[in-house]
């Protein structure tokens, strides 16, 4: 009501805005949504806001009243898929043309009828990560390559064989973790649960060795286990200390395997079998970045181009 006086006395949005304590902005989209017919008129306006509220709690619809859909989005969610990827392969499937939204499988997912889903969504946390103060480094590491002497097209994703590795976070007073690395243009991930940290670099080894002759570049963090980082053979370059966001992809793979693997979890109730069908089934997942394509088909594609072999590089679903 007030909002209608102030307007009809010809206030500005500015002056309504300070009048009433809120942003100029919210007093213009108030308007421009609930006029009718270019009038605001407070009634008509209340009936239409209280209009879409009501029809913002019937979520996730078109999921609900097609249960053929709904059983693709469960199949997708259960296979450790986001929801964005859910949709994307969706309409993947139908040559391109959108079906389902990833906002309406999380609607649908927080409505009545799809909170069995819920348990499958990625995030399950509900308060921002806690930024810890960061510690000086205690370790140099022997001929270090600073990020900033990379190779550009390394930056742009545009080479294939460029790779980022790390070791997962682990609970105080655990000696397993696991180590990783992450192909930059593919997304394929491969992986080994190792017994120390100490250790990592070994193991690092071993999963790059099958994929030698692609292998053109890792990228690294400062961390003690990475002093060996010679032994790999491979061009290494390391981030600026406490810059995780330098190696992006890792930590974005990482985040993802928290989807199976959660926080403080001891990788001691994980077999290397249940490890090995995680990752799998990660390699297997469409990526909204790949169009959509699973990484273990644009790194197969990508691998035989580079090794100009009919061979398919990698076994696994296609």
């Amino acid at each position: 009501m007030e909002l209608s006086i102030l307007l009809q006395k010809n206030y500005s949005y500015r002056d309504i805005g300070k009048s009433l304590k809120k942003n100029a902005s919210a007093i213009s989209r108030e308007i421009s949504e609930n006029s009718t017919n270019g009038i605001y008129d407070p009634i008509k306006a209340e009936y239409k806001a209280r209009l879409k509220r009501r029809m913002s709690k019937y979520q996730g619809m078109k999921i609900a009243d097609n249960p053929d859909l709904e059983i693709k989005v469960a199949i997708g969610l259960m296979a450790g898929w986001s929801p964005e990827e859910v949709a994307g392969r969706i309409a993947y499937l139908h040559n391109g043309k959108a079906v389902i939204s990833a906002k309406s499988i999380y609607k649908f997912c927080y409505s009545v009828r799809g909170q069995y889903l819920c348990q499958y969504l990625p995030h399950k946390r509900c308060h921002p990560r806690k930024r810890g103060v960061a510690k000086l480094a205690k370790t140099l590491i022997p001929n270090r390559i600073s990020i900033d002497l990379r190779p550009l097209v390394v930056a742009e994703q545009k080479r294939f064989g460029d790779f980022e590795g790390d070791t997962l976070g682990r609970p105080k007073h655990e000696n397993e973790t696991l180590v990783g690395a992450v192909e930059r243009k593919s997304l394929f991930f491969i992986g080994r649960k190792v017994a120390r940290l100490k250790y990592s670099m070994d193991e690092l080894k071993n999963v790059l060795n099958p994929h030698q002759k692609i292998v053109k570049s890792m990228t690294l963090d400062n961390g003690v286990e990475n002093a060996r980082h010679e032994e790999l053979k491979v061009k290494t370059y390391f981030c600026h200390p406490y810059s995780s966001w330098e190696k992006p992809i890792i930590e974005n793979t990482f985040g993802r395997l928290r989807r199976f693997i959660p926080k403080k979890t001891s990788l001691t109730n994980y077999t290397d079998e249940q490890i090995s069908a995680i990752i799998e089934m990660m390699n297997d997942t469409p990526r909204k970045k790949l169009g959509y394509r699973t990484p273990r088909e644009v790194f197969n594609e990508l691998y035989i181009k580079s090794v100009k072999s009919p061979r398919v590089a990698l076994q696994g679903k296609m």
